[in-house]
C-alpha cells in the first residue's frame, strides 16, 4: 500500500510507511503546550495517527478562568501519513527538531495559531518497555523539548496572546501503547490494573529540567530519568541526573496537592525543587482516556465537537479524570550553596490501582 509518506527517506523496515509492522496499537503522536504562571492561562494540543486502525485524532484544550475548553477532531485516516491534519487542527512542520508551527481553524468558537521554537536539542527518553506476563503493554521511543511559544489563541472571540514569559512544551512519541477500544482478551494470569506515571518539566533561569517516573505498585522504577537541558545546548550538552520525587495527595483522591523533587546531576548539581500549584488541567480534554474521543476511537469520515469541562467540580471516583497537568510554581534550592531560584513547572500524574509509596 504505497502513499505519498513513502517518498520521504525514512523507512526503517522492508513495508511502505502505510503498514508500520504488524501490531495493531503501533501509533504516531504529537503533544504541545502553553503555559502562562501570572494568568493560569493553559494550551495543549494533541495529534495521533494510527495507521492499522486507519483513524487520525487531533484536540486543542484550552484553561481559561476555571473552565477547560477542548475541540475534539477524528477521521479516517486513507492510509495518508503525510498530512499532517485533522479537520480544523494542523500541523507545520517549519525546521525539523527546532521548529513547529500549530494552527486551529475557528471551529465553533476555539481558534489558534502557534510556534513552538525549541530552546535546546530535543532529549531521547529511554525506551518505554512494559509487559504484561508475555503481552506487551507498551513498547515506544519518545522525545521531548522545551520551546519558546509565539502566536494566539482564541476562545469564544477573546484573543490571548502568547509570547515572553510563556513556557512551551513539546514531544513526540511512536510505538507500541493501547490505542482504540480496548482488547476483550483478558490477561493471564488475572492482574488488578496498576499504572503509576509522574512527569515534570520545569523551567528555570537558563536551562530545562525534565523528569519522569514510571513505578510499579511497590513503587520501583522501570522507567525514570532526570535530564538538565541548558537553553542552547545540542544533543551533548545535555546533562544527566538521578531524580527521587515525594509527591502529596489532595485527601481521598489521586490528585497531586503538591511535591518536592530532589535531583542529583553528573555535573555536581544538587538541586531540591518544591512545587505550589496555581492551576490544572485534565488529560481528557487531549483524549487521554476519554470516554468518547479517546485515542484511535473511530468517529467516522470526520467528526469534530467542542466541550467544556467545570475544573471547580471534581469527581474523583471517575477515573476519566485522574490524569492531570498541574501548572506549578517551583523553588529550587542549591543544597550545597543554600541558593534558592524560582521557575515554572508542569507536574502531570495519572496513578491507577495500588501504589504503595503512596499508601495506594
Amino acid at each position: 500500500m504505497l502513499t505519498a509518506a513513502d517518498e520521504w527517506h525514512v523507512h526503517q523496515t522492508p513495508e511502505p510507511i502505510a503498514v508500520s509492522g504488524t501490531d495493531r496499537n503501533f501509533y504516531d503522536r504529537s503533544y504541545f503546550g502553553a503555559f502562562d504562571a501570572p494568568s493560569g492561562l493553559m494550551v495543549a494540543v494533541a495529534f495521533g495517527m494510527y495507521p492499522h486502525l486507519n483513524v487520525a485524532d487531533a484536540h486543542l484544550t484550552v484553561v481559561v478562568d476555571g473552565v477547560q475548553h477542548s475541540l475534539h477532531a477524528s477521521k479516517t485516516l486513507h492510509s495518508d501519513r503525510a498530512t499532517l491534519r485533522v479537520g480544523p487542527v494542523a500541523i507545520e512542520i517549519v525546521e525539523p527538531l527546532r521548529q513547529l508551527r500549530v494552527t486551529v481553524d475557528e471551529h465553533d468558537g476555539l481558534a489558534a495559531d502557534l510556534t513552538f521554537t525549541g530552546q535546546h536539542f530535543p532529549i531521547e527518553e529511554p525506551r518505554f518497555i512494559y509487559r504484561i506476563g508475555p503481552r506487551t503493554f507498551m513498547d515506544y521511543t519518545r522525545l521531548s523539548q522545551a520551546t519558546t511559544v509565539a502566536g494566539w489563541v482564541s476562545v469564544d472571540g477573546v484573543r490571548t496572546t502568547l509570547g515572553d514569559g510563556v513556557m512551551g512544551l513539546r514531544d513526540r512519541s511512536w510505538g507500541i501503547r493501547p490505542t482504540g477500544a480496548p482488547d476483550p482478551q483478558p490477561y493471564l494470569p488475572p492482574r488488578e490494573p496498576q499504572f503509576a506515571w509522574l512527569w515534570t518539566p520545569v523551567r528555570l533561569p537558563g536551562r530545562t529540567l525534565f523528569w519522569h517516573l514510571n513505578a510499579d505498585a511497590a513503587g520501583r522504577p522501570w522507567n525514570t530519568r532526570a535530564t538538565i537541558c541548558p537553553d542552547g545546548s545540542g544533543e551533548d550538552g545535555h546533562v544527566h541526573a538521578h531524580g527521587v520525587m515525594t509527591p502529596i495527595l489532595h485527601p481521598g483522591t489521586r490528585w497531586v496537592a503538591g511535591a518536592e523533587l530532589r535531583v542529583q546531576a553528573d555535573d555536581g548539581t544538587d538541586l531540591t525543587l518544591s512545587y505550589a500549584p496555581r492551576t490544572h488541567l485534565e488529560m481528557q480534554g487531549l483524549g487521554y482516556r476519554h470516554p468518547v474521543w479517546s485515542h484511535g476511537l473511530a468517529h467516522g469520515e470526520l467528526e469534530v465537537a467542542r466541550e467544556a469541562i467545570d475544573l471547580t467540580s471534581p469527581s474523583p471516583d471517575e477515573l476519566h479524570r485522574w490524569h492531570r497537568q498541574v501548572l506549578c510554581d517551583v523553588t529550587a534550592t542549591d543544597a550545597v550553596t543554600g541558593d534558592a531560584e524560582h521557575g515554572t513547572g508542569v507536574l502531570e500524574h495519572l496513578i491507577i490501582g495500588p501504589y504503595a509509596p503512596l499508601g495506594l
